[in-house]
């Protein structure tokens, strides 16, 4: 009743709302710190999935959900 939101398990390959959610790196203007994870369209409320220190985590992340191309930044 509590618990965590479940996502589809399976393939390996964690899943998103495509429809409607897109990914973003939510950055810091003054650390430089830089967060992955889904910004809901319509609301604009914004789920943290990892932080990203690297390009090797950002390459990871992408690659987890299935992310083609440039990620937006939001400050």
């Amino acid at each position: 009743m509590f618990g965590k939101k479940k996502r589809p398990s399976g393939s390996g390959e964690k899943t998103y709302q495509k429809d409607t959610e897109k990914p973003v790196l939510r950055c810091s203007i003054c650390t430089g710190e830089q967060v992955a994870g889904f910004q809901n369209i319509k609301t604009g409320v914004f789920q943290e999935i990892r932080l990203i220190r690297n390009e090797k985590e950002l390459d990871a992340f992408k690659e987890e959900y299935g992310i083609t191309g440039e990620i937006e930044k939001i400050y």
